[in-house]
């Protein structure tokens, strides 16, 4: 059991409460382990993935996953972290990212060992006199201890009273399907503990609580979002999940394979000691980029995308497709920041000094050192960024 609970608590950030979880393992039943996705974004990335690797470890160990599609708290729109109202999906939209949401968490979860629900089965089923039940176990005040609402509250930022009603019916969700133990981010941990609280409320024993760090994206300071362009999605092709893992930092090598790897314990740790004691930390990089492609792509492409990359990167060769842009020359030329954001090879301008400033641009494999360098109206180059990024622009 030991074991058992070493492996449950890798990567995590806190376990509610340990010891009724010990308890709950004695029993030597499958316990049956609840995580909840609101089918918001019909793509996800590897840091959406933290959760569903530890359903994966649950499984592994013997455990009963309900893989949960909130496709009724999805209309709703999770309040979460927000400093404003979050507009609610139409059921057609929610229907569609649920289905292609499936086709990906399989890539990690064995079908035969998950079950799949919705939480429109019983919320659709409760009316209107359930859900003023449902609302009247817990005060206004209550809710107002959550973080976001009370921030929103104190800047008197709007809060619609559906919001309210969220942690509610997550919570609701863990009565229906007698959770053991709930799993969600850090930022979760109110709409867990409501769960806990409305299971005790109809008579059941209340589930644990065990929750995971929201995974830094490849800057390793903000965390992992697509709409910051740090993140790794998991349908990108091989080629670019390989090339964005390789050039993470070493320090944040080892978060990610911590949370992120499906190596045991006892392996990463000789990993580390392999480090330690010289060996170079590229070496477990490629590894964990070539696990990672092959979860998704399969191992043939991750063995391809190894090639690719050292081709590229070792040998200085240019990748053989690239995107091909033209672009507006301003008074018979484009100065390179400007080129490099309208290519969409950069955030902004300033990102694109930056990256100059640091060395990472290259115009036709040449280091570019100033930020004013101008291209002229009629030549074409091939602008690059990074390791990764590559366009070939002509100037009109």
């Amino acid at each position: 059991m030991q074991d058992a609970l070493r492996e449950i608590k890798r990567g995590a950030d806190e376990l509610l409460v340990e010891a009724e979880l010990a308890d709950k393992l004695k029993t030597g039943r499958p316990l049956r382990i609840k995580a909840g996705f609101d089918p918001t974004a019909p793509d996800l990335h590897l840091g959406h993935t933290v959760l569903l690797n530890k359903l994966r470890q649950f499984q592994t160990l013997g455990h009963q996953v309900v893989f949960l599609i909130g496709d009724f708290t999805g209309m709703i729109g999770d309040p979460t972290g927000k400093n404003t109202t979050r507009p609610p999906l139409t059921r057609e939209a929610v229907a569609e990212n649920a289905k292609t949401y499936q086709e990906q968490v399989f890539k990690i979860l064995d079908p035969d060992k998950t079950e799949v629900r919705f939480n429109s089965e019983w919320m659709e089923k409760l009316g209107s006199v359930g859900m003023i039940r449902l609302a009247a176990t817990h005060t206004v005040a209550r809710m107002l201890e959550r973080d976001d609402f009370h921030k929103r509250y104190s800047s008197q930022q709007p809060i619609a009273i559906h919001e309210f009603l969220y942690p509610l019916i997550q919570g609701y969700d863990s009565v229906e399907l007698r959770a053991d133990v709930e799993l969600g981010g850090t930022d979760q941990k109110f709409n867990l503990l409501m769960g806990r609280e409305l299971q005790k409320h109809h008579g059941q024993s209340a589930q644990c609580i065990l929750t995971m760090p929201l995974l830094e994206g490849l800057d390793g300071i903000n965390k992992m979002s697509k709409s910051l362009g740090n993140y790794v999605g998991i349908n990108e092709p091989p080629q670019e999940i390989f090339g964005k893992l390789m050039s993470i930092s070493d320090e944040l090598m080892w978060r990610y394979i911590q949370l992120l790897s499906f190596e045991s314990l006892g392996t990463i740790e000789g990993w580390k000691r392999q480090v330690a004691e010289g060996a170079n930390p590229r070496n477990i990089k490629v590894g964990f980029a070539q696990e990672i492609v092959a979860r998704f792509h399969g191992k043939a492409a991750a063995e391809q995308a190894l090639a690719e990359f050292e081709a590229r990167f070792q040998r200085g060769a240019l990748p053989d497709e690239m995107p091909e842009i033209s672009l507006p020359g301003v008074g018979g030329v484009l100065l390179v920041p400007q080129l490099l954001k309208q290519a969409g090879l950069v955030a902004s301008t300033s990102d694109a000094i930056r990256q100059i400033a640091g060395g990472g641009v290259k115009l036709d494999g040449e280091r570019v050192a100033d930020k004013g360098v101008a291209v002229p109206v009629g030549a074409t180059v091939v602008a690059q960024v990074g390791k990764r990024k590559f366009a070939r622009v002509t100037i009109v």
